[in-house]
């Protein structure tokens, strides 16, 4: 087992959905079968590539996940699928750039003229010291506590004590795993990504404190192997959180919110937008993916 760096662009002409699969073609088979049953980063290029949603990518590390197993594509020859074990992938909280500085997180990737090294950013797949691995995977992993927010006590969660201000200490990868951990990080990210506005109606409430009334709903449920990734995830109010949970309303493919025929409350539909469109996020790279929505539709779905 060795950890690696998997790049992809999200929406690539490769066949990859990251939270659940990573598609390769021969030539990568040897370094991503060496990281089967260990954690690899995902990596997002500058160029966007051929059918990719942003015309510019990142240059970081967005996320981290488990090779379950490597199998063969029957449909492209000489390509791969890196199957991702489910529910391991989690979103950083902050994608980390590829650099600080002078200070390259991978150490190949900078040349010894000091400049970066394109060749070893050219291969998508590359293996990964363990000490770099987990240096970037606790730069992606660190909280910082909002000032309404309340830390987890339990200190075996790698957590600052309480005059910390407002910090966490960076986690050890095996704290990321614990579910407060997963389910704290995960509210963060999908408010933040919604703005803290429920996708549904659009209002945007916070308490006197700041803190926001949005909830962050998984898409395809936890307890169904759902990811903790942003694109499995939706800000919703708690009236739209019940509703979405006992399949009362679903999301459609294009984004239309769909709704179950006769079993709305009458008070409840003056908060359904006119148009019937989800609020989405800002940047694409975030929107919810099909394949979960598709998962809700058929599992969860009353319509």
């Amino acid at each position: 087992m060795a950890n690696a760096v998997f790049t992809t662009r999200l929406s690539p002409s490769y066949d990859d959905v990251p939270e659940e699969r990573y598609h390769f073609p021969a030539r990568y088979l040897s370094a991503a079968s060496d990281a089967i049953g260990d954690w690899i980063l995902y990596y997002e290029p500058r160029r966007a590539g051929e059918g990719a949603q942003v015309s510019k990518g990142r240059q970081a590390y967005f996320a981290m996940a488990r090779v379950a197993d490597i199998t063969p594509d029957t449909v492209r020859a000489g390509h791969y699928y890196a199957v991702i074990e489910s529910g391991s992938y989690i979103n950083f909280v902050e994608p980390v750039p590829f650099r600080s500085g002078d200070d390259y997180y991978e150490s190949r990737a900078q040349r010894a003229d000091g400049g970066t090294s394109k060749g070893w950013f050219g291969w998508s797949v590359r293996p990964v010291p363990a000490p770099e691995f987990q240096r970037i995977a606790q730069l992606g992993m660190t909280l910082s506590l909002r000032p309404y927010e309340t830390p987890l006590q339990d200190t075996a969660y790698g957590f600052a004590e309480e005059g910390a201000r407002f910090e966490y200490e960076r986690p050890r990868i095996e704290q990321t795993l614990t579910r407060p951990y997963r389910d704290q990080a995960f509210r963060r990210m999908v408010r933040d990504a919604y703005e803290n506005r429920c996708a549904v109606s659009g209002l945007r409430l916070l308490n006197g404190g700041g803190r926001p009334e949005v909830q962050a709903a998984h898409i395809k449920a936890v307890e169904s192997n759902g990811p903790d990734s942003i694109r499995n995830g939706l800000a919703l109010s708690g009236t739209f959180h019940w509703l979405f949970d006992r399949g009362l309303i679903s999301i459609d493919k294009d984004y239309t919110i769909l709704r179950a025929k006769g079993q709305i409350p009458e008070e409840l539909l003056p908060l359904f937008p006119r148009d019937g469109m989800l609020r989405l996020p800002q940047d694409e790279r975030l929107w919810p993916h099909d394949q979960f929505m598709r998962h809700h539709r058929e599992t969860r779905f009353k319509g």
